[in-house]
């Protein structure tokens, strides 16, 4: 996956259509925070007028005027809480709806990602992207903007106010401000850098955790929990180290804001009170002064505490935009058509496949026609192209060179969705969802009916022993179906591919696993799904595969020999060889 850093702005840029579908929400929002803006910035003003009066003529300031001005004010703060409560409730709905919409779109982008991209990358780093790191972006969606514009208000009005007040001594401030934040920048970045680091350190400690927990029994069988707890200990210092790290640029970052925050106050306090001493400046219009710069200063620490949550949103945008750049290298071609009608006549021509991450050769010039309805067996010592060559029909890869077609039609010219769904793969490693058994069943047809599903099971010989559960099909399996037995979750998923009911059939060596007694049970099953499809059978345990139509024996590559059973036995080459030592 692409780690590279990006740039803020192409970042924002990728970032901003998100806002479109809730632009009313953002243009209010930032209207209510005009409102309170203006609430705030009146305050020095009143306090301004009352001092200034008071001091020139305390007799023309009355109680009436004063208590006038209070009710003013009340009055502002009433249409400020009513603006302030629009922004933290309103607005904080709108970032976990722009959340929501983003990781839709990154889960939908990585149900169309390859095997390839699977088989690089961590499924703790991915959980981490599309939950922990997308919480910061509610946060950053809807802070970002607000935030921005507010301090923008202030910086404008207390300008204005501040130069009509007393101009040089104004420009002795504001100078102080680029200063400050181009002191600052650098941490800033440091910042950022840290928190990427940190987030993919905690994609790396999920995966190490899922790891452990997914494979507890192995742990436990061979006594190693002494070594899975010194390997986390060492993922889980080196995230300590990671985060000193990130704090050490947060402090340095806030204290050279605090910094500043003493000089400009400083400076407020020695030449303002110069200007007064000269008579540059009137007292009122210096308690406004301050109360203005001490507003500034807050916008600007708040700004400054903002960073962190922004550079927590950015790193989660980044991240994101990270996944949905991982490029889908198996797609629908335009004009692609879906597959109709299917026979099941299935021919490789020429078909070379290497894997795109180390190129590794795995088949080369690969020619073979499989009849509608014929079954075929691939036999062959391990690592010569079996499961490949299958994986290449439903195009979980694509092939390297040459061209596979289905009736006559190039697969790549169909629509993957059509094309999966005319196939069915029966694998060893079975994998059931967590759920009842009755959902996993239900999952090689959604919206089945109950009589499909019961018809299904009874199909693929798993209904007697699922009546025998608990719950029968309303019995929970458990994660990744630990609460069956090997030869049940096979059924399963022999009963899911009944319902799912494709003319083609892909088994990968779907008994190897089991017992005697549930390979016999699993075959049976198995046997009956072939009936009428075109299948081919990929088996370790020759005996299984006696009665297919076609033998097909892959090695270095390439098919090296075929036949069927009694034709192979005759002519005395690799597959003897392997028949005669499995027996």
């Amino acid at each position: 996956m692409n780690t590279r850093n990006m740039k803020t702005g192409t970042l924002l840029a990728r970032f901003a259509p998100y806002y479109r579908p809730y632009l009313g929400i953002m243009v209010f929002d930032l209207l209510c925070a005009s409102m309170t803006t203006v609430c705030e910035m009146v305050l020095p003003l009143m306090m301004r007028y009352i001092t200034n009066t008071g001091m020139e003529n305390l007799a023309a300031l009355s109680v009436k005027t004063v208590v006038t001005v209070g009710l003013i004010y009340l009055g502002l703060r009433a249409l400020d809480g009513l603006a302030y409560f629009y922004m933290a409730y309103t607005g904080h709905i709108m970032g976990a709806k722009i959340e929501t919409d983003m990781r839709r779109d990154a889960f939908v982008h990585l149900q169309e990602l390859s095997d390839s991209f699977y088989s690089n990358t961590k499924v703790g780093q991915l959980m981490s992207r599309i939950t922990s790191d997308l919480f910061d972006v509610t946060e950053f969606a809807h802070h970002c903007p607000e935030e921005f514009f507010i301090a923008f208000l202030k910086a404008v009005v207390s300008f204005i106010i501040l130069a009509g007040i007393n101009l040089p001594l104004t420009v002795i401030i504001f100078v102080c401000i680029p200063i400050m934040t181009v002191s600052c920048t650098w941490f800033n970045l440091k910042v950022r850098a840290a928190f990427k680091v940190q987030r993919n350190h905690i994609g790396d400690l999920n995966a190490r955790i899922e790891d452990s927990l997914l494979g507890n029994r192995v742990v436990r069988a061979f006594a190693n929990e002494d070594v899975e707890i010194e390997k986390f200990q060492k993922d889980n210092l080196k995230f300590l180290d990671i985060k000193k790290l990130t704090y050490f640029y947060m402090a340095s970052f806030q204290d050279t804001v605090r910094i500043f925050d003493g000089i400009m106050y400083a400076v407020v306090l020695v030449a303002g009170g110069i200007f007064m001493v000269k008579g540059y400046i009137l007292p009122g219009d210096l308690v406004a002064y301050t109360l203005y710069v001490t507003t500034l200063l807050a916008t600007i620490r708040r700004i400054i505490e903002f960073a962190e949550q922004f550079q927590r949103g950015m790193t989660g945008i980044e991240r994101f935009v990270e996944i949905m750049d991982a490029g889908a290298d198996i797609f629908d071609q335009e004009g692609a058509k879906p597959l109709t009608d299917v026979k099941g006549e299935i021919v490789f021509e020429g078909v070379s496949f290497e894997y795109p991450d180390d190129h590794t050769p795995v088949l080369d010039n690969i020619n073979l026609r499989i009849k509608k309805g014929e079954k075929v067996a691939l036999v062959g010592p391990s690592g010569g192209g079996k499961t490949t060559l299958c994986n290449l029909i439903p195009r979980f890869y694509d092939t390297t060179k040459g061209r596979i077609s289905i009736d006559g039609q190039d697969i790549k010219g169909l629509t993957l969705k059509s094309l999966r769904s005319n196939v069915g793969v029966v694998q060893q490693d079975v994998y059931l969802f967590s759920g009842t058994v009755y959902d996993n069943i239900a999952y090689g047809k959604p919206g089945a009916s109950r009589e499909e599903v019961i018809e299904a099971a009874k199909l693929s010989g798993a209904h007697d022993f699922i009546t025998e559960l608990k719950d029968g099909y309303d019995t929970y399996v458990g994660e990744r179906g630990v609460k069956l037995s090997g030869g049940q979750k096979q059924r399963i998923s022999i009963a899911r591919v009944f319902l799912k009911n494709p003319p083609i059939l892909l088994l990968d060596e779907a008994t190897s696993a089991l017992d005697n007694e549930s390979e016999y049970l699993v075959s049976q099953s198995l046997d009956k799904l072939a009936v009428g499809r075109t299948t081919l059978t990929i088996a370790h345990r020759l005996s299984t595969i006696r009665s297919a139509d076609r033998i097909l024996v892959l090695s270095g590559n390439h098919i090296v020999e075929e036949g069927s059973h009694e034709e192979l036995m005759k002519a005395r080459g690799m597959y003897y060889q392997l028949y005669t030592s499995a027996n």
